[in-house]
């Protein structure tokens, strides 16, 4: 079976429908108590974990979901 590591860093701040590193996303310590947040440019409405693993299941596979082209921060 085959497998890529994937540098999991900003996976659950960067919005996986649009790719932005919006100012209103979960941050730090203060933030792990945010598990539900709005992204600011497109609307999308994100439960921390399930974003995370959105990211770093695109990234795995080599592209980024949605026909987003670089998740920023990573």
């Amino acid at each position: 079976m085959w497998f890529r590591e994937v540098n999991e860093a900003f996976s659950t701040q960067t919005c996986s429908a649009c790719g932005s590193l919006p100012a209103q996303r979960p941050r730090g310590i203060a933030g792990l108590g945010m598990r539900e947040w709005t992204c600011g440019d497109c609307g999308a409405v994100h439960d921390r974990d399930v974003n995370a693993a959105r990211n770093i299941l695109a990234a795995g596979h080599g592209r980024l979901a949605g026909g987003i082209t670089v998740l920023r921060g990573v």
